[in-house]
């Protein structure tokens, strides 16, 4: 198989994103949905950067604007900032272990709900529920499955060439 059949991984891990992000769930649980698109789109551009990077993230943001309804631009904010910080920092994360990754992805997720707190704050839109705030706790507990699941698809791809 050439280069090209790996392709195919990366629009299909935005699209699993994003409808995993307009699964419905149960008012209690909503605030507590992990952020899938930025978990995506932090595995790419720390594996793929020559393919996936700051245009990327900004495009995959106002899909995800216009899917969920939200405000337009606000997730194209929030994936480009992590998208910077991850390209900014990508030599090292790269060589932390897997333990270690998902505690910088965690930080990173951290970083998202303090820009969209700050985005809702600015625009005087209502504050956020308090378990708004696990929700980092989650993605960083996702990071592994998520990271190893993508690496197998991808690798797999090459491998078979």
């Amino acid at each position: 198989m050439s280069r090209d059949r790996a392709l195919w991984v990366l629009p299909v891990s935005v699209v699993a994103a994003l409808l995993l992000g307009l699964l419905p769930l149960p008012p209690s649980l909503a605030p507590l949905r992990p952020y899938w698109l930025a978990l995506v789109v932090a595995y790419w551009v720390l594996e793929e950067p020559d393919r996936v990077g700051l245009g990327f993230a900004f495009f995959v943001g106002v899909i995800a604007d216009l899917a969920f309804g939200s405000l337009l631009g606000e997730q194209a904010l929030r994936l480009t900032i992590m998208a910077f910080i991850l390209q900014r920092f990508r030599a090292r994360l790269r060589f932390f272990p897997l333990s270690q990754q998902a505690l910088a992805i965690g930080g990173l997720l951290l970083n998202d709900r303090i820009v969209t707190a700050a985005v809702h704050f600015t625009l005087g839109m209502p504050t956020l529920p308090a378990m708004f705030w696990l929700a980092p706790l989650l993605g960083m507990l996702l990071w592994p499955p998520v990271f190893l699941l993508f690496d197998a698809l991808r690798l797999r791809t090459w491998r078979n060439r």
